[in-house]
C-alpha cells in the first residue's frame, strides 16, 4: 500500500500519522490538547513511523518527537497556522465541490495569468482573488497561475523560500480558501496552475533533514543543498515530491503544475525522478479524466524534457521559454548586460516564433560554449511565450516593469508579440494594463543574519547587468507593499487602451483558428533603416500574416506571400488604440510589387480566407 506522507484524518476521531523518519529508533506524535500527550508510533519498513491515532480531530495541532529530543513539525504538514516553527495542524480533505463535470482544457487552448496572491489585490488573499475572476474571464484568460503558496516564513514572500512543500500558506487563508478559489475559477471556466518548487527548501523553517537524508552534498544550488534524488534514502524522497503533486492534482483540483528551476534538480540515476514524476500525473490525468499537465522551467534549452516516454524524453508537457522573452526583451529595450548579451537579432526572434529554443545547439557568449539543442520537431503549445514574468520583472534591480521602461506603442508590440504567437501565451498580473508598479524581491525572515545575507546576495546579483538604482530592501515592508497592483489604474488613460487592446487580441487569438498554428514561412529585414518581422500561418487553407515593425520610423514590408487581397484584422498603430492613427483601410490589396509600408514600433495582422 503506498504510504502517504503527513497526518491523514480517517474520520471519526481517527487521524493516520506517517512520517519517513530512517534515522530515527523512536517517533512519538506530541499533540497540543489541553491535557497534553505523546503517542508512539510504529516503526516499518523502508525507515517510516506509523500509526492510526484516537481522539484526534481537524484542527488539533501536533509535533514530532524523534528519540525523546526535542518537537519537530511535519515535513508533510498540510496547515502551519503558527508559521514554519509552530505546531502542524491536522487537516481533513473533506470540502463541498461543485466542479464534478469540470475536465479542465486541452494545453494548446491555455492563455495563463500569473500571480502573486500576496499582491493581486489589497487584502492578499485567496478570497480576495475569488472575487476578481470575472475580470480575468472577460479578458480572455483560460489558465490562473499562482505563485507558490507552500508554507513560507512571515507573511510576505515570493513562494520560493517555502519550507514545507504540502502546506498552503496560512497569511492567505489555508486549505480550506484555496480550495474555494480552485472551485471558483472551475466555475468561471478558468483552470488553476500552481508553482511548485522541488529542487530545494527555503532556508528558514526548514527542518527536513533532521527526519532523513533529504538532502545530498553530492550537489549544491543557488540557494543550498540539493535535493537527494539519485542517492541513498532517495527513493522516499521522490516518493515525498511525488505525493505531493498527486496531492495538489487530486485533493486540491489543481489543473496543472509549473515546476520551479528543473534545471536545479540534480539526478544522474538512468530514470530520472522528473520521468518519474510525469508518468505519475500521466496515470493520474487518465484514472480521473481530467486534463493534468506539467509545464517546466528549465534554461538547458533541452527538447528530451518535452520529448514523450516513447520518443526517448522525459514526458513534461510544455516550459517557460526564456529565449522568446530574452529575444522580445532587447529587440524592445536595447538592453544588452548579462544573459541579454546572447540576443539583440531580429532573427532571434523569427527562430523563437518558428522553432521555439533559440540557442540550440549556438555558441553563447554568456555561457561561453555552445548551449541547447534543435527543438523543431515539438508542437508550438510546448513552449509559454511572455514579455514578462515575475523572474523578469522581480529580478531587476528595482523590480521595474515594462511600462515604465518603454514606450506605449512598444508595450501594444510587446502584447501583439506574445498573444499572437503560436505557442501559449503567459500574461503577469497587470502587465494587461501597464501597471506602473515594480515587483521587487521581498521576504519576512525572522533571522537577522538570514536577512543581512539576501540583502548582499541581492545587489551582488545584479553586478553583471549594471542596473542604475538601489535595491529595495527585500526585508522591509515597504517593498511588499510597493508591488501591490493598483486596480483603479486600469481605467485610467492610456491603461484602459492597452487592457481594450489585450481583450482584442486574445478575442483573435480564440476565434482565429490560424493563430495556433505553427508558423509556415517568415521574412525578416535588418538594417541600419531597421528591424521588421513577417509571420505567415495557415489553417484549412485560411492564412494569417502577422508584421512586427521593431524600428523607430515606417518600414516597407515585401514578401511574395503578401500578394492578393486582405482584411486587416487588427493595426496596434489605429487611433482606436492610442496609435498615431493609421490610415490603412480594413481592405488591403497588394498589387504586383508585394509590399507594404507598416507604421513604427508597430504590429499588423491579416487574414485572407480560403477560395
Amino acid at each position: 500500500m503506498t504510504v502517504l506522507p503527513g497526518a491523514v484524518y480517517l474520520g471519526d476521531g481517527v487521524c493516520r500519522f506517517n512520517v519517513w523518519a530512517p534515522n530515527a529508533e523512536r517517533v512519538d506524535v506530541q499533540l497540543f490538547t489541553d491535557a497534553g500527550s505523546l503517542r508512539l508510533l510504529q516503526p516499518g519498513s523502508h525507515g517510516y513511523h506509523s500509526g492510526d491515532i484516537h481522539g484526534v480531530r481537524p484542527g488539533m495541532r501536533y509535533k514530532y518527537v524523534l528519540d525523546g529530543d526535542g518537537a519537530l513539525p511535519d515535513p508533510a504538514s498540510r496547515y502551519q497556522p503558527e508559521g514554519v516553527h509552530g505546531p502542524s495542524e491536522v487537516c481533513s480533505t473533506e470540502f463541498p465541490w461543485t466542479d464534478d463535470q469540470w475536465k479542465g482544457i486541452p494545453l494548446e487552448d491555455y492563455v495563463i495569468y500569473e500571480l502573486h496572491t500576496g499582491t493581486f489585490t489589497p487584502e492578499g488573499t485567496f478570497d480576495a482573488v475569488a472575487c476578481r475572476l470575472s475580470d480575468l474571464k472577460a479578458l480572455g484568460i483560460t489558465a490562473v497561475e499562482l505563485m507558490p503558496v507552500a508554507q513560507f516564513p512571515g507573511e510576505r514572500n515570493w513562494g520560493y523560500d517555502g519550507a514545507y512543500p504540502y502546506a498552503v500558506h496560512n497569511s492567505y487563508g489555508g486549505p480550506a480558501a484555496l480550495k474555494c478559489l480552485i472551485d471558483a475559477c472551475h466555475s468561471e471556466g478558468l483552470a488553476v496552475i500552481l508553482d511548485v518548487v522541488y529542487n530545494h527548501f527555503g532556508p528558514e523553517g526548514n527542518y527536513a533533514g533532521r527526519f532523513g537524508p533529504y538532502f545530498t552534498e553530492r550537489y549544491h544550488t543557488p540557494w543550498g543543498g540539493a535535493m537527494n534524488f539519485d542517492g541513498p534514502g532517495s527513493d522516499e524522497v521522490r516518493h515525498f515530491f511525488i505525493e505531493n503533486a498527486a496531492c495538489w492534482l487530486r485533493e486540491f483540483h489543481f489543473d496543472a503544475l509549473r515546476l520551479d528551476a528543473l534545471h536545479a534538480i540534480m539526478d544522474m540515476s538512468a530514470r530520472p525522478f522528473l520521468a518519474e514524476l510525469a508518468a505519475r500525473v500521466a496515470h493520474e490525468s487518465s484514472k480521473t479524466g481530467r486534463h493534468m499537465y506539467l509545464i517546466g522551467e528549465n534554461d538547458l534549452n533541452d527538447p528530451r524534457l518535452l520529448r514523450r516516454p516513447e520518443n526517448g524524453g522525459i514526458g513534461i508537457d510544455a516550459q517557460w521559454n526564456d529565449d522568446f522573452h530574452h529575444s522580445l526583451h532587447v529587440l524592445l529595450t536595447g538592453e544588452q548586460t548579462g544573459y541579454y548579451v546572447d540576443f539583440g537579432s531580429i532573427e532571434q526572434l523569427e527562430r523563437a516564433f518558428r522553432d521555439g529554443f533559440v540557442y540550440a545547439g549556438h555558441y553563447s557568449q554568456y555561457r561561453q560554449r555552445r548551449h541547447g539543442a534543435p527543438s523543431s520537431d515539438l508542437f508550438p503549445h510546448q513552449f509559454v511565450g511572455c514579455s514578462q514574468n515575475h523572474d523578469q520583472i522581480g529580478n531587476r534591480a528595482i523590480g521595474d516593469r515594462l511600462s515604465t521602461i518603454v514606450s506605449f506603442e512598444s508595450l501594444k508590440l510587446a502584447a501583439a508579440c506574445t498573444i499572437l504567437s503560436p505557442h501559449i501565451p503567459l500574461i503577469f498580473m497587470g502587465e494587461e494594463y501597464g501597471e506602473t508598479a515594480p515587483f521587487p524581491y521581498f521576504v519576512s525572515h525572522s533571522d537577522p543574519a538570514l536577512v543581512e545575507a539576501v540583502r548582499k546576495g541581492r545587489s551582488a546579483e545584479f553586478s553583471a547587468f549594471g542596473w542604475k538604482g538601489t535595491v529595495p530592501d527585500p526585508q522591509d515592508n515597504s517593498t511588499f507593499l510597493s508591488a501591490k497592483l493598483d486596480w483603479n489604474e486600469r481605467t485610467t488613460d492610456y491603461h484602459g487602451t492597452l487592457l481594450e487592446l489585450y481583450r482584442e487580441l486574445l478575442s483573435l487569438r480564440r476565434t482565429v483558428p490560424a493563430l495556433h498554428k505553427r508558423v509556415s514561412s517568415t521574412a525578416s529585414t535588418e538594417s541600419q533603416e531597421g528591424r521588421t518581422l513577417l509571420l505567415q500561418r495557415e489553417h484549412d487553407g485560411d492564412e494569417v500574416v502577422l508584421i512586427l515593425n521593431f524600428s523607430q520610423h515606417d518600414m516597407e514590408v515585401s514578401h511574395e506571400c503578401l500578394r492578393g487581397q486582405w482584411t486587416k484584422l487588427l493595426d496596434s498603430s489605429d487611433s482606436r488604440w492610442g496609435g498615431p492613427d493609421s490610415t490603412r483601410p480594413d481592405q488591403i490589396t497588394v498589387d504586383s510589387n508585394p509590399g507594404l509600408r507598416i507604421d513604427p514600433q508597430s504590429a499588423v495582422l491579416l487574414f485572407r480566407r480560403a477560395e
